[in-house]
């Protein structure tokens, strides 16, 4: 129990990053912790269920396995914009290039076989 409230405090704070840098993602780290804080603190579950614009995402997303229309949209395109930009700075190391638009091509194809809400 204590692992998963450690962890969940790590996630929520990286995740909290993403609040001041744009290009940080908060949602996937706020996912990993409410899943961790669902086994060690409900109390801290719900506070991440209960934060207003990605709250009732995050929840959707570890209570049914849903992403909305919208959600889909929003994670292809920031994943979108992170594959020109490692396109641009892999340029030369094709190897990095490949592996890295394959780990997104995934990501990609996993956010949009995912149910809607």
């Amino acid at each position: 129990m204590i692992v998963f409230h450690i962890f969940g405090g790590l996630f929520l704070v990286i995740g909290a990053i993403g609040l001041f840098l744009p290009v940080w993602p908060t949602t996937i780290f706020w996912i990993l912790a409410a899943v961790c804080f669902a086994r060690s603190s409900p109390e801290a579950r719900d506070w991440i269920y209960g934060r207003p614009g990605i709250g009732p995402q995050i929840e959707d997303f570890v209570e049914r396995g849903t992403i909305s229309n919208a959600g889909k949209v929003a994670a292809v395109t920031g994943i979108s914009i992170a594959a020109v930009i490692c396109t641009f700075a892999l340029w030369s190391r094709t190897a990095w290039l490949v592996g890295t638009l394959g780990v997104l091509v995934c990501v990609v194809v996993f956010i949009v076989t995912r149910r809607k809400d």
